[in-house]
């Protein structure tokens, strides 16, 4: 006698992404700087970049707090002039800097170029939000309604409705902060005003929901 079997059906489904974005004014700067200098030899192109950095971060320490001073990179190379010929050495060290307050950090680039001339690169200025968690949370939820609507339409389509939440998965949040300056600051620059805008801050969700009715 062959064995009765009993066939489960299969749970019906629907899986949705949806997407979520959100404009908020940058409130932060993080500036990327580096002193240059070119001598006769190493020791000369070394000592004149190190005091140049210490110069500095000594002006970056009077507007950012201490643990958002970070030196980044350095080098030391052979110089040559537009004749290919050798000049000396040059060397650079950067800083990374960020600054809670545009305001404060545009006042900053101007001191720093009094403080070292130009010996100053600006590397890059971008203005970021320094606490998206606020504009993330509303973005996802913006995001998990998106993803309702479009589970609701395809689910009326196949003459369902939405059941319970069976499963999300939450993307990457993606930001967006811009460069607003770079290149070599004059010594008698004035103060840098910067320009927040807007910067969206977005999230995408997947969510799966059973379908219940016909």
């Amino acid at each position: 006698m062959t064995p009765d079997r009993y066939v489960v059906p299969m749970k019906r489904t629907v899986t949705v992404s949806g997407q979520g974005s959100i404009k908020v004014a940058p409130d932060t700067a993080v500036v990327r700087v580096s002193a240059s200098h070119r001598a006769a030899d190493v020791t000369a192109a070394f000592d004149g970049v190190t005091s140049a950095v210490e110069a500095m971060a000594a002006v970056a320490l009077e507007h950012a707090d201490p643990e958002r001073v970070a030196s980044s990179d350095f080098s030391v190379w052979p110089a040559y002039d537009d004749q290919g010929r050798p000049v000396g050495f040059e060397a650079r060290h950067g800083l990374v800097i960020a600054v809670a307050d545009l305001a404060v950090a545009g006042r900053m680039l101007a001191r720093l170029a009094e403080a070292v001339g130009n010996r100053l690169v600006v590397e890059s200025v971008s203005l970021e939000v320094g606490d998206p968690v606020a504009a993330r949370t509303a973005a996802r939820e913006v995001a998990f309604a998106d993803a309702r609507t479009r589970a609701e339409h395809l689910a009326g389509l196949g003459g369902a409705s939405l059941g319970e939440v069976v499963r999300v998965v939450e993307a990457g949040s993606s930001d967006a902060p811009a460069e607003a300056l770079g290149g070599r600051m004059m010594a008698a620059a004035k103060d840098v005003s910067f320009q927040p805008g807007q910067q969206s801050v977005g999230a995408t969700v997947t969510v799966t929901w059973a379908l219940v009715g016909s």
